[in-house]
């Protein structure tokens, strides 16, 4: 079957709809834990939330890496649609849980299944453009994620209109109804041409990991993921907490300010960053690592007017500085390592890059929860701006590319 010239974009167009849903069916329980807690007292305890945030990427995490070998080995199309069915009917599902420990499985069971679709999704969209667009295509889909984490906000203004069982049922129905249209629409296209002629043949299910892990520059790579991620999950975790805290209005109204303002902003930050790194890699190899670069120092004040911030511009100008900035940094993560790495193994790539900034995620996640009950999150949250900068000069030091794309 003949690919049109349009069909890239299409698959992105499709892609943003599983993005945001990815996103939309994780996030919105962050914002749901006072509704919930009324039916389940476990939940009245941040440790206890703290514990089910992080179940999730613990298991998202051990599962990634693993979703990218398989996604370079079989069909994209198909780990795609299996991921999404699997993770909306746990979603679904959720809305019957009638005790933590059942909400505790179910949150294990959707990290297992949406893990399996970040990487053959970035994997696809890398393969199907070119270094001229490939930072705006990934840009553009990981709009979809944070569309999804502004829209998984309104989880605690849904669910005191109707209940917290009938959002999750409702989200769920719609990722099932989703996954149908992708049957009908979506394929998979592998970039076979670019593959140089000292490729080795194929071995074990590892091999291609261990080849990735004897490079020094992917070590470099593999840090500069990891440590924003520990801001990146805090943020994504615990801001709407903190903001709830700090200005002193209830999880209702501080859900949708903090996950709509910083996706609003972070939603900017791709396209932004997107397309200045696509014109700035075609006159500088290394325009898409300085577009990162900028990206990521923009998040060190916002980590502090976040911690310490007690008015609602302190929030604001925060979550803008933050949400645009990772965003630059989040739409060249997959594009930067496009320049180090063949494309047969770019998805076990992500996949173990996510993993180990999903392991960051957890431990902070676990460990603000702790913070929350001592009442040191917003210190804990300004310290966080902090590591940052060992990410940026790691980067700007070490990461040279050979090659655009």
């Amino acid at each position: 079957m003949k690919m049109s010239k349009h069909y890239p974009w299409i698959v992105v167009a499709l892609l943003w709809g599983v993005a945001m849903l990815n996103y939309m069916d994780r996030q919105m329980i962050s914002t749901m834990r006072p509704s919930m807690q009324v039916d389940i007292a476990e939940l009245q305890q941040a440790a206890n939330f703290g514990r089910l945030m992080a179940v999730f990427l613990w298991i998202y995490g051990a599962m990634s890496v693993f979703a990218g070998i398989i996604a370079d080995r079989f069909n994209r199309k198909w780990i795609i649609i299996s991921s999404l069915f699997i993770w909306s009917a746990v979603t679904f599902a959720m809305g019957y849980a009638t005790s933590f420990e059942q909400l505790y499985t179910l949150r294990a069971l959707m990290g297992f299944s949406e893990a399996l679709y970040i990487p053959a999704g970035l994997a696809l969209i890398a393969d199907l453009h070119t270094d001229r667009t490939r930072s705006l295509a990934v840009g553009i889909h990981m709009s979809g994620i944070y569309v999804g984490q502004a829209l998984g906000g309104f989880g605690s203004t849904v669910s005191k209109m109707y209940s917290w069982q009938h959002t999750f049922m409702l989200f769920g129905f719609i990722g099932m109804a989703y996954s149908v249209l992708l049957i009908l629409f979506l394929r998979d296209v592998r970039q076979v041409k670019s593959l140089p002629r000292e490729a080795p043949s194929p071995g074990g299910v590892f091999s291609g990991l261990f080849s990735l892990l004897r490079a020094f520059p992917f070590w470099i790579i593999v840090i500069y993921f990891a440590v924003p991620s520990l801001p990146g999950w805090a943020i994504k975790n615990w801001a709407p907490t903190l903001i709830s805290q700090n200005l002193g209005i209830d999880m209702a109204s501080a859900g949708p300010i903090a996950t709509v303002s910083i996706s609003i902003s972070s939603l900017l930050g791709v396209l932004v960053g997107g397309i200045l790194s696509d014109r700035w890699v075609q006159r500088n190899i290394r325009g898409r690592i300085f577009i990162g670069a900028i990206g990521l120092l923009m998040t060190i004040p916002a980590m502090l007017l976040m911690g310490y911030g007690v008015t609602l511009f302190h929030v604001l100008t925060a979550a803008f500085l933050f949400g645009f900035g990772f965003g630059m940094f989040d739409t060249n993560n997959m594009p930067i390592l496009c320049q180090f790495v063949r494309p047969d193994s770019r998805a076990t790539a992500y996949g173990f890059l996510n993993t180990i900034g999903i392991f960051s995620g957890a431990l902070i996640t676990d460990y603000l929860g702790k913070s929350t009950d001592a009442g040191n999150l917003g210190k804990d949250f300004a310290m966080l701006g902090l590591v940052v900068l060992v990410a940026v000069a790691l980067q700007l030091a070490f990461l040279r590319p050979r090659a655009a794309a």
